[in-house]
């Protein structure tokens, strides 16, 4: 049988000679008959993932630790900025400044969301031409994200004695050696992905011992290879100390400043801030998590993380209720041998009552895209009859759904569980094996 062009699994990659380390949602594209890994779609629970904050957000943190930043103030209206600009020149004798739109996404100088201001008509102008549009960036949908503060920061890009150097730097864990590793280049800017690509000589990566930290020629070695010298090489030093110390003392799961900026002056600022924070660690940092901007988050995910239901958005038109992550791995494939393509990862967990059930379905229909539901449910635990009435229950509470639905419940009194489905009366297709609901996936899709 030819193998189908992708599937999902929960491995994430191999190291070695046989060591798989699970996170998430992969997924594999086949050619020839042979693996690789592509594109690595990692699901959202609760408290699984990075929490994203803005920049200005990630900056005050980093300046809480001694990182040199560049300064600026939030608003959000015109005048505001107007204001924050009067205030910026104040403390930091700026005579131009940057308008930076603040949003959950990358690539905003590309879109048009990062713009200079030479007086404070064109702080008010600017400001206002940010506040309020849709930015699309290559990191957002084709709607873009709503832009609601903007950033006045200071100009760091001033004339001096030297020239100006743009620089990458990000801090992250490598999954394949559990250590922390700093990745640096001396091409930073816009453009990093095609330096990346292009030449991916100039990125460099150094790994952190955990035993011992960060040690001072590691520090000494990334500085040089950065090509500084004299004031400007001690000032790495420092930056790269501070940034390390922050990352490891917050429980980052990822620190991307791009760029960090050599001065004419020779100082080390970072002119941008991308922190991601793990949210296992959340509980230690309760002011970091009051930075949490749910505005900025997917609201269908928003949504279900309130309900406490695992949910991540994807791209596909069947719907998932599953119970379990292993299981909901498996659903996908199924549902992608079948014809069809996952809408969302759905974990409803051990307690599918009516409530919950009814819950799920709400959050999956909000998908326009979804076509069919299929509920995938494993009765161990919760027995699957109760789960089937809470399944009729929740549909005769919604009313009509416009949808057809594939119920697989299997374990604990399945087979009175497809009784209750089947005299129900309502348009729901009960199935106990596995490719019996695969072959009702692929016939309800086909209709």
């Amino acid at each position: 049988m030819p193998l189908q062009s992708r599937c999902y699994i929960a491995l994430v990659y191999k190291q070695g000679s046989g060591v798989y380390l699970v996170d998430g949602i992969v997924e594999i594209n086949w050619k020839n008959n042979t693996r690789f890994l592509g594109e690595i779609c990692y699901f959202r629970s609760q408290r699984n993932l990075p929490m994203n904050i803005h920049e200005y957000q990630g900056k005050s943190i980093l300046k809480s630790f001694g990182v040199n930043i560049q300064e600026g103030i939030v608003a959000e209206t015109p005048e505001q900025a107007v204001d924050a600009a009067k205030k910026m020149q104040e403390l930091t004798g700026t005579g131009w400044w940057v308008v930076k739109a603040q949003v959950h996404a990358g690539g905003r100088g590309k879109g048009g969301g990062i713009k200079l201001a030479k007086n404070l008509d064109e702080v008010k102008e600017k400001a206002g031409a940010i506040l309020g549009m849709h930015l699309v960036t290559p990191q957002t949908s084709a709607e873009g994200k709503l832009v609601s503060k903007v950033l006045i920061a200071q100009d760091v890009y001033y004339p001096g004695p030297t020239e100006t150097k743009e620089f990458y730097m990000s801090v992250l864990l490598n999954r394949s050696t559990g250590r922390n590793i700093i990745m640096y280049s001396p091409q930073g800017g816009m453009d990093i992905e095609e330096v990346a690509h292009s030449t991916p000589h100039l990125i460099f990566k150094e790994e952190i011992d955990p035993k011992v930290g960060l040690q001072a020629f590691q520090a000494r070695k990334i500085a040089f290879n950065l090509g500084l010298e004299g004031e400007a090489f001690k000032a790495m030093l420092k930056f790269i100390s501070s940034l390390y110390k922050a990352y490891d003392a917050i429980d980052a799961s990822l620190f991307e400043i791009n760029p960090v900026l050599k001065t004419s002056d020779n100082k080390i600022i970072a002119v941008d801030a991308k922190v991601n924070l793990d949210e296992n660690g959340l509980f230690r940092h309760p002011d970091y998590e009051a930075m949490r901007d749910e505005k900025e988050e997917d609201p269908t995910e928003v949504e279900a993380a309130a309900n406490n239901l695992n949910y991540v958005k994807l791209d596909g038109n069947v719907g998932c209720m599953v119970n379990g992550a292993g299981l909901a791995m498996g659903t996908m494939d199924l549902i992608k041998l079948s014809g069809g393509d996952p809408a969302n990862f759905l974990d409803v967990g051990g307690t599918a009552n009516a409530q919950r059930v009814e819950q799920a379905f709400r959050i999956i229909l909000k998908d326009k895209n979804v076509k069919a539901i299929l509920v995938n449910i494993f009765g161990g635990i919760v027995r699957c009859d109760r789960v089937a009435q809470g399944i009729v229950d929740a549909y005769n509470n919604m009313g009509s759904i416009n949808v057809p639905i594939i119920v697989r419940l299997q374990g604990t009194n399945a087979g009175e569980a497809k009784k209750i489905i089947d005299d129900s009366g309502l348009k729901v297709f009960s199935a106990i094996e596995f490719q019996e609901a695969a072959d009702l996936v692929k016939k309800v899709l086909a209709n």
